[in-house]
Parts: structure tokens; C-alpha cells; sequence
């Protein structure tokens, strides 16, 4: 029997499983057991003793502030007592909505499934969600003024989540009150790079002259902001290289530590279609694109994977329907590492899973809901990136709502296939992939064994050969040729 001993012996034994042929690794088996390995014990509370200052500010600034403040992109400022009590009962019922359209914050992970280790993670657990409705429903105490943590202060920077080493500005431009949506091209802007840098992350934020903030009745995030969404890519001396696609609300892109993007000096950054949507008033509007660089002299390890998981063609949404399902696959030409998962669908779309299928073997790597004035990507953290040798078999699945209880839905009469537009639709998975070498896919599995001390009993979501063995042949016996008799 095959065990698990030096991670040498690992090693040898994951090089075997490589070169099998694809009838063999349908027959290797996986060791079944739990994916947490660092569990949480739920910790109790009277509803009677939660205040303002001791409970609810820390939630604030941990999950609600980086939008929720005088300068952020949110509709409202929840930094002060007094701000944040008007609104309790409305922050009671969008944090209890957890995982689909319209929940605060906006981070639609379902914890009920899949891996659930991510970076830049502002969802609430139970007890918080607990503890904000306790507070709403006793009145809103605000407590003892020593309970309460250091204010955050918010500046014209407040909006940046990454630590900008460079920022381009577009030139402005102009959407009026009553505009409808246009797609287009504006005008390439230089970024003012000198030398060739790799990129760590990167964001992109609008900046325009409406500064009330109010509901005026428009889907679209803060009721404020004109730029849906934007194609682009950067261009120097004849060469390109794409970046992943901005949309309004979403959080920054983050590179994995081992594949930073390249940004070549002189580069332009150039629109390949950008999305203008009216807010109700007339909106004098720039991008900003902030550049957060790796040290000089960074090599990325990993090549970045462009390989595309969508459906762009078979898309037929039926009107005054829910609970319409789309599939799409893709299968890896070599071993792929997965950063991140992004669901992309238009208005009617309420929700995405991400299946790997491997032999015999499907899992689910995450599913999340999907809101389209908030789009989200969910980049998975370090060592929990699901490692998938090449010929697995990547499967998306989404669920469209295309009726009436769908607040982004204009008109649920309409059928909706494939298309640019809100009322149009699409199903992607925008999700960053890095593609790995043999000795690097076995190397990162080892450290992956290591590190969670994985034995045969255990089972780890998003790398079915951690823990996979090989049949043993029959050792021959002397003089035989291994033919088999006529």
C-alpha cells in the first residue's frame, strides 16, 4: 500500500498520477472528510446589552464604512451615532437578506457550500446579523461612549482599497439627465509609466459633480454614477495587454503574489467598450485607474491562463419566468490554479455556481448571488485556490429571474437573449486563472498537504489529487514478457 511519507515519496507518488493515462485516473480514489480545518465556535449575547459604541461601530468599520462614509460611494454616511440610528430598521433588513440582490454589505458568498476562505471578505456572521437586529429592535442604544473604537477619518483618498503607486485620469465627459445608455469608446488616456512595472492590483474608480447622494429613483449604485461598465485594455508601442473588465461597485482586482500583470512603460489605456448609464441628472464624470505595483525586479512565477468559461450564443430567457438555468463548460489544456471566481449576467441573473469536474469526481468550488448594480469578484485566499489538473472539466451554472419580483428587471414581458445591453444578456465567469508547469502543479499540492497536515482520512475542497494514490501493478514474474497468451 501506497502511503503518504516524506514529500518526497508525495511527490514521486503525484509525478505517477501525471503521466496516467485518462482510463486509470477515472479509477483513483479520493479520501473523503472535512474541508475546515480552523472552525469557529459561535459565541453567545443578550440581546439587551448591545450598543452602538460596543457592538455595532466595530461591524461598521470592519464591513459597512469603506462605502459608507461622507466621500464613499454609498447613498448614505454610517459613521457617527447619530447617522447610523436613522437608519437601523433599513440596515436590520438588508444585512438579514445574506446572499442575493439588495444585501449589505454586498458580498453574496453562500456559506453553505463550497470553499469559504476569501480575500477582502465583508460579510457578517450570524451573530453580527444577530446582534444588528437586537440593536434595531431595542431601540438603538448607543451606549458608553468608552466602549467606543477610534473613528475612522475618511479623505478624498477614501475610496481607494489598494495603495495606489500610480494614478491615470481619463478626460471628462458628459451623460445627461435623461440619456439613454450608450456603449462606445472614450478617449485613450496616458497612464505616465516610465518603465515596464508589474502590477499587484488594480482599481478603477469614477469621480463626478453629484454629490447629494440621493434616491432618485435610479438602479444604479448610490444613485449616483454613470459608468456601468468598461472594457480596456493597455497599448505600448504596438503591444496590448488586457485588464479584467471594471463594473460599477466592484472591489479591486488583486493579482496572485506568484502572477502580477505586466504594465509596459508609455502605455495607454485604451476602452474597448465602455457602458454609460443616465443617473437622472446631468453628470460631468472622469475614471481614475490606480496602479499598485510589486517591488522592481519582480518576476512572476505563474503565466496568466486566457482561456474563457462562458456562453455567449445559447442564451434564451423566457419572459415572466424565474428560476431559468444556463450551463457552460470548458476544459483545462494544462494545470490551473484558480484566484478568483466573478460571475457576469445582466439584470435578470440571481446566482452562479462554480462546479470542477475531475474523473469520476464533481465538486462545487463556490456559488454566489449576483446583483447587477454590485458586482463582486471573490478572489479565494492563499492556499484554499483550487488546484485542478489539465483535462478537468469547469462548469458554470446560472439562474436568471426574468419577472417581476426582480427589482433590476424593467420590463419582465420582454424574452432576452445574448447582447450587450442591461436588457440583454450574458453568462461569464471573469475569474483570473493561472496556468502551472508539472513541477510546479506538484510542488504547490505538497506545501498544501504540508501545511494542513492532510492525512488519508481528510478531504480538501479544490484539489482532488492532494490526496490521491495510485494502483500498484503486479511485480512480474521472472520470464514474464507481460503478453498475454494466444
Amino acid at each position: 500500500m501506497m502511503r503518504y511519507g516524506t514529500k518526497n515519496e508525495w511527490k514521486v507518488t503525484i509525478g505517477r498520477i501525471l503521466m496516467l493515462p485518462a482510463a486509470l485516473l477515472l479509477m483513483v480514489p479520493f479520501a473523503l472528510g472535512a474541508q475546515d480545518f480552523a472552525s469557529t465556535s459561535d459565541v453567545a449575547f443578550n440581546p439587551e446589552d448591545v450598543t452602538f459604541n460596543k457592538d455595532i461601530a466595530p461591524i461598521l468599520q470592519r464591513s459597512c464604512q469603506n462605502c459608507h462614509n461622507p466621500v464613499g460611494v454609498a447613498p448614505m454616511s454610517l459613521v457617527t451615532y447619530d447617522e447610523t440610528r436613522r437608519f437601523a430598521r433599513r440596515i436590520k433588513e438588508r444585512t438579514a437578506i445574506r446572499d442575493r440582490a439588495g444585501a449589505m454589505p454586498p458580498w453574496y458568498v453562500e456559506k453553505n457550500i463550497g470553499i469559504q476562505q476569501y480575500k477582502q471578505d465583508t460579510s457578517l456572521s450570524d451573530e453580527q446579523v444577530a446582534m444588528i437586529a437586537a440593536w434595531a429592535d431595542n431601540g438603538t442604544p448607543e451606549g458608553d461612549p468608552e466602549d467606543r473604537p477610534p473613528v475612522r477619518v475618511f479623505d478624498d483618498n477614501a475610496e481607494w482599497t489598494i495603495r495606489p503607486d500610480l494614478i491615470a485620469t481619463s478626460e471628462e465627459f458628459l451623460v445627461g439627465g435623461g440619456d439613454a445608455d450608450w456603449w462606445g469608446e472614450i478617449e485613450s488616456f496616458a497612464t505616465g509609466l516610465e518603465e515596464d512595472r508589474y502590477v499587484r492590483a488594480v482599481q478603477i474608480r469614477e469621480v463626478n459633480d453629484i454629490k447629494d447622494q440621493q434616491d432618485n429613483g435610479r438602479q444604479t449604485v448610490g444613485q449616483r454614477y454613470v459608468v456601468h461598465h468598461m472594457i480596456w485594455r493597455t497599448q505600448s508601442s504596438g503591444r496590448g495587454t488586457s485588464w479584467p473588465v471594471h463594473e460599477v461597485g466592484r472591489n479591486p482586482d488583486v493579482f496572485d503574489d506568484d502572477a502580477g500583470r505586466l504594465l509596459r512603460a508609455g502605455s495607454m489605456i485604451a476602452s474597448s467598450s465602455i457602458h454609460l448609464h443616465s443617473n437622472g441628472q446631468d453628470t460631468r464624470a472622469r475614471l481614475e485607474v490606480a496602479f499598485e505595483f510589486f517591488p522592481v525586479g519582480y518576476e512572476p512565477k505563474y503565466q496568466g491562463s486566457i482561456t474563457s468559461l462562458a456562453n455567449g450564443s445559447d442564451i434564451d430567457i423566457e419572459a415572466n419566468v424565474s428560476g431559468q438555468r444556463l450551463d457552460a463548460y470548458l476544459v483545462t489544456r494544462g494545470h490551473t490554479k484558480i484566484i478568483s471566481f466573478e460571475p457576469h449576467l445582466h439584470a435578470p441573473g440571481e446566482r452562479m455556481c462554480l462546479e470542477a469536474i475531475w474523473g469520476f469526481k464533481a465538486e462545487t468550488l463556490s456559488c454566489v448571488g449576483y446583483d447587477h448594480n454590485w458586482v463582486r469578484t471573490y478572489v479565494f485566499a492563499d492556499d484554499y485556490q483550487p488546484l485542478l489538473p489539465r483535462g478537468t472539466i469547469l462548469h458554470i451554472t446560472g439562474y436568471m429571474n426574468n419577472t417581476g419580483t426582480n427589482a433590476n428587471i424593467p420590463d419582465p414581458r420582454n424574452w432576452q437573449g445574448s447582447g450587450n445591453r442591461s436588457v440583454a444578456n450574458m453568462f461569464i465567469d471573469l475569474g483570473e486563472r493561472v496556468t502551472l508547469s508539472d513541477e510546479q502543479f506538484v510542488e504547490e499540492m505538497a506545501e498544501r498537504v504540508e501545511k494542513f497536515n492532510l492525512t488519508k482520512n481528510d478531504y480538501l475542497i479544490g484539489c482532488p489529487l492532494c490526496l490521491a494514490t495510485v494502483p500498484t501493478p503486479p511485480a512480474k514474474a521472472a520470464g514474464d514478457s507481460g503478453q498475454q497468451p494466444d
